[in-house]
């Protein structure tokens, strides 16, 4: 054998390699193997592997896609199509016409030039400016990105196997991949996350392991068995729009736009540009906190407020304007000028890397629960915590981070004390049939909801005595106050937990649930006394006044009468006083 047939022979040889460790690399990068164990697919698999796996998982009903268990108590409005485009979205009939490339961005210039002008901002129709970088550009690692893109696409069979990828326009996102034309209303599609995830194949897996790398204990710190807290994969966003459509107070709401206010932040699961804004996908835009600020703000979930008051977002808003946001978010802290913590930089990162997974460190989650308060010393919750305090410490020390989280923890724990506390009294209320009309005028709820004290549902429906006064101050303490009391600590807004919203709010709250308890449960006596008056009165009227033998019984009787005219005047003075106060 030749030197030349054997140096052919050992590039081939090398040439296969390299290919190879290029397709494991982009399958594997910092995709969790949880989610290669959830799906039976081998770590070294290809692209077109990994993708197809990740895809029918995520369009299979069974697992969380599309109109959930509930889907026959409501019927999804127009708008719809744009929230959850795979299930509901139709291409327009017209105009009636197949389009090239080139055509589509030549009349969408006159017909969405919004969009246009966005698409030409970003990267997608820049591939060329960004394979000239040089090394000193902070978008360098982008050149890269192109290759894992190429390299996911050639595997995929969407790219010839030494054929470069010349730009990503408005037809390979909504009709396919190098296509060169296509129908208007036959072949035109709103894009999902898988669609995203056919180049992008590593973030569309990071985001799905969120289903994989969130499982709940199911014993508690003694070993015993319970309930997980949450079901696997929840709360996420990988699973947002599940947890959506599949909540009964969602499904029963009888106004639905008012519903899908709350489905506009719950599409995370479906699509991408909930922070990578269409149509230019800046990842430095989807790195501020502006960005999460979309759904992160508000009574429940206020964390951008607390986190723009703190003192991290005090140093955002004074020297944001000066950091270089194209830097890889592993580089921010160490190689920018950035000196403060950011939502993506603290809730991306696990263990020094950085990934589009953002459960890897949940404990509390989207809210406070006893079930969670006395489990903190579990295994689980110990590791999650010593990763909360390793991220910390990119900027504290050790001692600084374990202190102030014991802080936040007491504290949220605190404010649940409280909750529980008004629980108990809320529940035997509705248990004693005490809350105003319950017996006499409270309707139930629309189907699939179900009646119960203080629920969820009382924050959104409302129908005569259905909730009262007492029901809808505990909804508000636990669904907002608690929360926010629990955001503002953890975020590190002392407003955002004391005075401002959290705390005080709460014991606002707290106080109007213990005068309420009080006001009913006398009223309640004053009826019993009342009706105890009145079958007295009944029974010595039955032998009746004429044929009571002496003066001192007739004057007994008499009396009574008197009495019961006291206590119905005093009653009356009473819901009177009652009223004034309220």
């Amino acid at each position: 054998m030749s030197k030349n047939i054997i140096k052919r022979l050992l590039q081939a040889v090398a040439a296969m390699i390299g290919m190879g460790l290029l397709f494991a690399g982009s399958a594997n990068a910092e995709i969790p193997v949880e989610l290669y164990k959830a799906l039976g697919v081998d770590q070294g698999a290809s692209p077109k592997t990994l993708y197809e796996a990740i895809t029918k998982r995520y369009y299979d009903p069974k697992q969380g896609h599309g109109e959930g268990k509930y889907a026959e108590y409501w019927s999804p409005l127009p708008f719809m199509q744009y929230l959850d485009p795979d299930s509901y979205y139709k291409p327009p009939r017209a105009p009636a016409k197949v389009a090239t490339r080139e055509e589509c961005i030549k009349c969408h210039k006159d017909e969405t030039r919004g969009w246009v002008h966005s698409w030409k901002q970003s990267v997608h129709a820049n591939l060329d400016e960004i394979r000239k970088l040089t090394k000193d550009d902070s978008r360098y690692y982008k050149k890269e990105l192109i290759k894992k893109v190429e390299t996911n696409l050639r595997s995929l069979g969407k790219l010839g196997e030494a054929e470069e990828l010349k730009e990503v326009s408005c037809i390979d996102c909504h009709m396919g991949v190098g296509v060169q034309k296509g129908s208007h209303k036959e072949d035109l599609r709103l894009p999902d996350a898988a669609a995203c995830g056919a180049c992008h194949l590593t973030e569309f897996a990071e985001r799905e392991a969120e289903r994989d790398t969130l499982t709940w204990p199911d014993t508690d710190v003694h070993g015993k068995k319970i309930d997980p807290i949450w079901p696997p994969g929840r709360p996420s966003h990988a699973l947002d729009y599940q947890a959506n459509v599949e909540l009964a107070t969602w499904a029963a709401m009888e106004d639905r736009e008012i519903a899908d206010g709350c489905t506009m932040c719950h599409i995370n699961q479906n699509r991408c540009d909930t922070c990578h804004t269409r149509h230019q996908f800046s990842s430095a835009e989807a790195r501020k906190p502006e960005a999460c600020a979309y759904c992160h703000n508000g009574a429940d979930h206020n964390e951008f407020e607390n986190y723009m008051m703190s003192k991290h977002g005090a140093v955002y808003e004074t020297h944001g304007s000066e950091w270089d946001w194209e830097v890889p978010l592993e580089r921010a802290i160490s190689d920018n000028k950035q000196t403060a913590a950011t939502c993506a930089f603290c809730h991306m990162e696990y263990k020094g890397k950085f990934a589009h997974n953002l459960v890897r460190k949940v404990r509390w989650a989207f809210n406070p629960q006893e079930g969670i308060a006395n489990n903190l010393e579990h295994p689980w919750y110990k590791e999650r915590r010593d990763d909360w305090v390793d991220t910390c410490r990119n900027c504290h020390s050790k001692k600084f981070a374990e202190s102030y989280l014991t802080f936040s923890d007491n504290g949220t724990i605190s404010g649940l004390k409280k909750q529980m506390e008004v629980k108990g009294i809320m529940e035997a209320l509705y248990k004693d049939k005490l809350l105003p009309g319950q017996t006499t005028n409270r309707p139930a709820p629309p189907k699939p909801e179900k009646d119960g004290p203080g629920e969820f549902f009382q924050l959104f429906m409302a129908k005569d005595n259905n909730p009262t006064t007492v029901e809808l101050a505990y909804s508000k303490l636990w669904e907002q106050d608690l929360l926010q009391n629990y955001k503002g600590l953890f975020h590190a807004f002392p407003g955002g937990f004391t005075y401002t919203w959290g705390w005080a709010p709460l014991i606002q709250h707290y106080t109007e649930i213990q005068t309420e308890n009080t006001k009913l449960r006398d009223f309640a006596k004053l009826k019993s006394q009342v009706a105890s008056l009145e079958a007295t009165v009944g029974k010595l009227k039955t032998a009746s006044l004429l044929e009571l033998d002496s003066k001192v019984k007739q004057a007994t009787v008499g009396g009574l009468g008197s009495g019961m005219v006291l206590v119905g005047l005093g009653l009356v003075a009473w819901r009177r006083k009652q009223k004034a106060e309220g």
